[in-house]
């Protein structure tokens, strides 16, 4: 792949998704990223959900743009063998649960001997201290210990709810990501690497906090319960399916009375300002969606479009696939993967006007670059079989 981070070696020790996705993330931007996996198993994300030939849907999407390297890293062969890989390396990004790294002999000042300007990235859980630094983390849990939960059920005294999706393994790997270009942006500044934390629980607050922790910014203030906006959200249902509209300014709310036909609500002093509209809020969305019923999505997006209001159909993930706007932005790539065939996945997000990140390489499989990679590190041809025979690497 070229990209910006062309030229940089990352050495991958991740596995499941938050690590994976943020080490494809740089992957998909240029850098050499290269996993580190176990022989016979490797990450457990190869093994989960739905598969083709060995490689599963999960495993495909988290790890495209890098080689497979598989080493026991339990023995102490393997230990010397990994050694020999981080001359030359920039990043090592691991996630370990708090210790494990130290036990292995995979530690940041051990790894900072051999490359004394090593970005060093620990990914965890729970943080790397406190009391719950050493219990296992998966998303329900940092979602329900962070608040989240209470802000999707819409107030305190609700029920709490999930996200049903993985945001938080997600939105670290995001983070990790970005932290790690920075940390580099700072090395090519100071000629210093550093060790970069960060956990699941830091990342969700610190990504709360910017919409969602209003009530609790004033420390002379303190906040109270947490009430509810509105007893719906923002999808209404109409005569063929779901939409979303959304107005906040006097502008929008105009425009959505041309829209809806309605210039009655203009008069109406419960919706005479944001303020207003926001304290009627139930009474607001219960006449919108009042009007909405009568009539197909199409009809209202064409008339919302008109006017300029902030809105969308409601799609499912299958019709996502066929949106036009999906398809203007060139959001999803199909391309042949050789075990498994044509798939389908999302580019990277971010377009390079200067490099072409377009044209991904599939997921590798277990173990696939060990050759590639050890003879790129000087091991000789007689010692990677030494250590094939011994398994100790897995090729």
């Amino acid at each position: 792949m070229s990209g910006p981070l062309e030229g940089f070696k990352i050495i991958d020790l991740t596995s499941n998704i938050t690590g994976p996705l943020a080490t494809m993330t740089l992957a998909d931007q240029g850098a050499n990223v290269i996993k580190v996996e176990r022989p016979g198993a490797g990450d457990h994300v190869r093994s989960a959900g739905m598969a083709v030939n060995g490689f599963s849907a999960a495993f495909l999407n988290n790890n495209r743009n890098k080689r497979s390297i598989a080493i026991d890293l339990k023995s102490k062969q393997g230990l010397e063998v990994f050694k020999q890989l981080i001359p030359g390396t920039d990043v090592v990004v691991q996630n370990f649960r708090p210790g494990v790294a130290e036990r292995l002999g995979l530690s940041e000042p051990s790894t900072r001997k051999i490359v004394p300007d090593i970005v060093y990235v620990s990914i965890s859980g729970f943080g790397q201290t406190g009391p719950y630094a050493q219990r296992p983390a998966y998303d329900p849990v940092i979602q329900g210990l962070c608040g989240l939960t209470t802000v999707q059920a819409g107030s305190d005294e609700e029920r709490p709810r999930l996200i049903r999706t993985i945001l938080p393994d997600k939105l670290t790997a995001m983070t990790a990501a970005q932290a790690i270009s920075a940390a580099l942006l700072s090395r090519s500044q100071t000629g210093l690497g550093q060790h970069v934390r960060l956990s699941m629980l830091d990342t969700l607050i610190a990504f709360m906090w910017s919409s969602d922790m209003n009530q609790h910014t004033f420390v002379n203030r303190p906040g109270g319960s947490e009430s509810r906006a509105s007893k719906i959200d923002l999808i209404y249902e109409t005569a063929d399916g779901f939409m979303t509209v959304a107005v906040n300014t006097n502008r929008e709310w105009a425009a959505l009375t041309r829209a809806l036909e309605r210039p009655e609500w203009l008069r109406d002093q419960r919706f005479a300002s944001p303020g207003l509209r926001a304290r009627n809020i139930d009474v607001r969305l219960d006449l919108i969606q009042g009007i909405l019923s009568t009539a197909p999505t199409a009809h209202w997006i064409g008339r919302l479009d008109k006017e300029r209001v902030p809105c969308s159909p409601v799609l499912t993930r299958k019709d996502m696939l066929d949106n036009e706007q999906v398809k203007a932005n060139d959001i999803i790539v199909e391309y042949n993967h050789p075990k498994v065939g044509k798939i389908r996945q999302a580019r990277g997000a971010a377009k390079f006007s200067m490099d072409d990140t377009t044209n991904p390489i599939g997921a590798p499989g277990l173990g696939e670059h060990s050759r590639e990679i050890l003879l790129e590190a000087g091991v000789s041809e007689g010692e990677i079989e030494a250590l094939v025979a011994d398994r100790v690497v897995q090729v």
